[in-house]
């Protein structure tokens, strides 16, 4: 039987699956290889992906202190 955190914690473990592969090598080296404009991408796809994985767990934090 589960206990009623359960679900929470599933969803944490999905979370920090994420970010490993947000931030795996080969994907962060296919991001810096996109070049327009003589513009890297990196910067902008680090920063955008470093807040999503606060802001979802944040967003988790909050449901769980709600309840």
């Amino acid at each position: 039987m589960k206990h009623p955190g359960s679900r929470q914690i599933e969803r944490l473990i999905a979370l920090f699956a994420l970010a490993i592969l947000l931030f795996s090598p080969p994907l962060i080296i296919m991001v810096d290889r996109l070049t327009s404009l003589s513009m890297s991408w990196l910067p902008l796809y680090l920063f955008i992906a470093w807040g999503a994985v606060i802001g979802l767990t944040a967003w988790l934090m909050e449901q769980r202190s709600g309840r």
